[in-house]
């Protein structure tokens, strides 16, 4: 989730349990704990670009490690803001084990995968209900946390974090709609899917992206899931087969390593990529809901030695073209462009049935 969500979320916790005059300290200790977890970004190599997607979300944001996290948190931040704000230390460490105790369950709540059960299990979870960066979720809890300090009213915070649930909530309902929509499309081209999603598109709960796969494809859809249900059709991708797409890849190699790393992360939904020569993508995230043009790819190269790591390039850049079709969805006046007269289009265009 992004930054500031985080802050208010992590904010609001110790908020709802301190006393009226404790509420902007407990505020700003809950808010910078509710942060902390995402540093270990930080965490990251200059020879090796793909350390930092196995260690995000990772060790920090295990729920064995809030009572570590928050301890930590809490030691550091009374020396610097607790002691002088008139709180003991057990307060302190309270204050902040709360706010950090929010960070790893709302990430899970997004579509990018949380290692919570680690040292367990590395399973990446993801519930798949709120998008990462949704106003609609983040501005009601800040503008609640906010005012709860100003006013010294604790019930507000506890507004907010009833809305911390409600909304993700609703998302979980409009997710389980959009899976049944997609089960029902895949059924209509007769396919019985080894396994579908669905994910929010970005900043919203109204429009949706399917993934399905079959034997040897991914299908890529949208769905506007309102009172009526529309589905906006998208690509299909044929999945990534090493000897095919990459003949020359070494088995041995690091690169070839880097490819099962990159699998794992992108809970197996890689694929060749569109768009870069040699690039392997994760088709999970695009910037149109409909799109198999992955926000992120590893790149290799044919001339690299055994040794030498993958490059990763992230594409998050939207053109005018793409937000405008993108509002349309949202609106629900998306058409869709008809298909390029030639049997070899420059995207793999899904064809119904197909």
């Amino acid at each position: 989730m992004d930054p500031l969500t985080q802050a208010a979320l992590g904010a609001a916790a110790p908020q709802a349990v301190a006393k009226p005059g404790h509420l902007v300290t407990a505020a700003i200790l809950g808010c910078l704990a509710g942060m902390a977890p995402d540093l270990d970004v930080l965490i990251r190599s200059p020879t090796d670009p793909l350390l930092f997607l196995e260690y995000h979300r990772q060790f920090t944001h295990s729920l064995l490690f809030i009572p570590f996290g928050g301890l930590l948190c809490g030691l550091i931040l009374h020396r610097l803001i607790g002691r002088r704000r008139g709180l003991t230390q057990k307060q302190s460490i309270l204050f902040c084990t709360l706010g950090y105790a929010t960070h790893a369950l709302l990430d899970s709540c997004t579509t990018y995968g949380t290692l919570l059960l680690w040292p367990f299990s590395d399973a990446r979870i993801a519930w798949n209900t709120v998008s990462v960066i949704d106003p609609l979720f983040t501005l009601p809890l800040l503008m609640l946390v906010l005012i709860a300090a100003v006013r010294k009213r604790p019930g507000l915070a506890r507004i907010a974090l009833l809305w911390a649930l409600i909304y993700p909530s609703i998302g979980l309902l409009q997710r389980d709609r959009a899976v049944e929509a997609g089960w029902e499309l895949a059924t209509t081209r007769g396919h019985v899917p080894l396994r579908l999603e669905a994910k929010p598109s970005f900043g919203n709960l109204l429009v949706w992206k399917i993934v399905y796969e079959t034997a040897d494809n991914y299908y890529v859809d949208a769905a506007r899931v309102a009172i009526e249900l529309e589905i906006y059709p998208g690509q299909k991708l044929e999945k990534l087969v090493i000897a095919r797409d990459l003949p020359w890849l070494d088995p041995d190699s690091q690169q070839a390593k880097d490819i099962e790393r990159f699998r794992w992360f992108s809970n197996g939904y890689i694929a060749k990529s569109l768009t870069l020569e040699n690039g392997v993508t994760d088709i999970r995230y695009s910037m149109l809901p409909n799109s198999a043009s992955g926000l992120w790819s590893i790149v290799l190269s044919p001339t690299a030695n055994l040794n030498q790591h993958v490059a990763y390039q992230a594409m998050r850049d939207a053109n005018p073209d793409q937000l405008t079709v993108f509002r349309s969805m949202l609106l629900g006046t998306y058409t869709e462009p008809s298909r390029p007269a030639t049997d070899q289009p420059a995207l793999p265009q899904l064809i119904p049935g197909a």
